[in-house]
C-alpha cells in the first residue's frame, strides 16, 4: 500500500493499524538541537486520546507515546525520529460480523474493490486511529514553528446546526469544553442537540476552523505548490474530512470583487524613497484568508474544514454483503457519536506539518534560530 507518507523536507510516514499491536510515526528531516521529551508530544495526543467523555467512544486507551529514536539528552540529534503508541483495548469481536458485508459511509467497498482484502477490525489504516501519527509528528512541527513565532487556533466552529458567535469567543474555553468550542453557550446548546441525537442512535457532523498566526509573507508557490493548495491537500487527507474553504470561501460566489478584494495600506509613516514589504504593508480586511495567488500574504491564514457525521451508527442501513445480497444492518462496536471535537487537534498537526514543511523548503539547511 503506498501513500502513508507526507512531506517533502519535513517528512513523515505514518504505520499501524486500529487493531493491530501499535501505531505510530516515522520523522525524517526534523533539524538537531530542538529540545523535545514525551510530554511535550504526550499533551497533543491526550486531546484526541479516546474515552474522554460522553461524545467520544469509549475504548479505554491511555494512548502513552515512547520516542524510540532520534533523541539523546533530551535534544534531536538530526536523524529520524520514531514514535510508538501501543494498543490495548481492542475489541476485534466486535467486527467480526462486518467481514461479510460492507457498511455505509467506509471504505469497506473500496478496499476490497482495490486489493482483494482488507482489515475489517475497526477499518484497519482507514480507522481514526491512524491520526495517533499525524498528531505526534505534529506536535514536534509545532514546538519547531513556536521558534519562528507561529501560533495556530483551532477549534470547532459549528457542530450540527449550532455555530459560535464570534462576539462571545473565548480562546481560553476551546481546551476546556468537551465539544472544544471557544463560545461556552454554543457548546451547551449543541451538547443538548447531540444527546439527542445519540439517543436516536445517530450521529453529527460539524466544523472545524483553523487560524494561523505569525506566516511571514511570501510562503508557498505560484502554480502547483500553492501554500492553500498544499494545505488543503493535507487536510483533506484526513479520513472524516469533505470539504475545506479559505478566507472568505464559497461566500466569494455571492460577492462583487469590490466587496471581497483586500485593499493594501501602509502600517507606519516610511520614508517615500524605501519601506520594508514585509513589515510595512497590511491588509484592511482579510477575505483571502491570509493567501493572494498560492502565497502567502503576511496577514493570519484562515481556513475551514468540513467534517462528516460518523459513520458508524446503531441506526438501521440498507447495505449489500459480500454475496452481492441486500441486507439491512446496525452498526455494532465504540464509536464516537461525533468526530469533531477529537480531530480538532489533527486538523491543527496537519497545518504544522504543512507549513513547517513549507517553510524548510524556503530555507534550505539552516540552524534553529528565527
Amino acid at each position: 500500500m503506498a501513500g502513508s507518507t507526507f512531506g517533502k523536507k519535513f517528512k513523515i510516514m505514518t504505520w499501524g493499524e486500529s487493531h493491530g499491536k501499535a501505531l505510530g510515526v516515522v520523522i525524517d528531516g526534523c533539524p538537531a538541537g530542538l529540545e523535545l521529551s514525551e510530554e511535550d508530544i504526550q499533551k497533543y495526543l491526550d486531546l484526541r486520546k479516546p474515552g474522554q467523555n460522553k461524545y467520544s467512544t469509549p475504548r479505554s486507551e491511555d494512548d502513552k507515546v515512547e520516542i524510540l529514536s532520534g533523541v539523546f539528552e533530551g535534544k534531536t540529534t538530526g536523524t529520524p525520529i520514531s514514535l510508538i503508541v501501543y494498543n490495548k483495548s481492542q475489541r476485534s469481536s466486535d467486527y467480526s460480523e462486518i467481514a461479510s458485508y460492507y457498511r455505509p459511509g467506509h471504505a469497506d467497498y473500496t478496499f476490497d474493490v482495490k486489493y482483494g482484502f482488507r482489515d475489517y477490525r475497526g477499518g484497519g489504516r482507514s480507522s481514526g486511529r491512524e491520526t495517533i501519527g499525524r498528531v505526534a509528528a505534529g506536535a514536534i512541527a509545532i514546538k519547531l514553528l513556536e521558534i519562528f513565532g507561529v501560533k495556530f487556533t483551532t477549534y470547532a466552529k459549528s457542530i450540527g446546526p449550532y455555530e459560535i458567535d464570534m462576539d462571545k469567543f473565548d480562546e481560553n474555553n476551546i481546551n476546556n469544553d468537551v465539544l472544544r468550542m471557544p463560545d461556552k453557550e454554543t457548546s451547551e446548546k449543541a451538547q443538548a442537540y447531540l444527546d439527542k441525537v445519540r439517543a436516536d442512535q445517530d450521529s453529527v457532523g460539524g466544523v472545524i476552523e483553523c487560524k494561523i498566526d505569525g506566516v511571514y509573507p511570501g510562503l508557498g508557490d505560484p502554480v502547483f505548490d500553492k501554500l492553500d493548495a498544499r494545505l488543503s491537500y493535507a487536510i483533506m487527507s484526513i479520513g472524516a474530512i469533505k470539504g475545506i474553504e479559505f478566507g472568505e470561501g464559497f461566500n466569494v460566489a455571492n460577492m462583487l470583487g469590490s466587496e471581497n478584494n483586500d485593499e493594501f495600506y501602509m502600517n507606519k509613516e516610511v520614508s517615500k524613497f524605501t519601506f520594508d514589504l514585509i513589515k510595512d504593508v497590511s491588509k484592511k480586511t482579510n477575505h483571502s484568508g491570509g493567501v493572494l495567488g498560492g502565497m502567502s500574504d503576511g496577514s493570519q491564514i484562515v481556513f475551514r474544514a468540513a467534517v462528516k457525521p460518523t459513520p458508524s451508527i446503531a441506526t438501521p442501513q440498507r447495505t449489500i454483503n459480500k454475496n452481492g445480497e441486500d441486507i439491512t444492518v446496525s452498526i455494532k462496536g465504540r464509536h464516537d457519536p461525533i468526530i469533531v471535537p477529537r480531530a480538532v487537534v489533527v486538523v491543527e498537526a496537519m497545518a504544522a506539518l504543512t507549513i513547517l514543511d513549507a517553510m524548510l523548503e524556503n530555507m534550505g539547511t539552516t540552524i534553529l534560530k528565527p
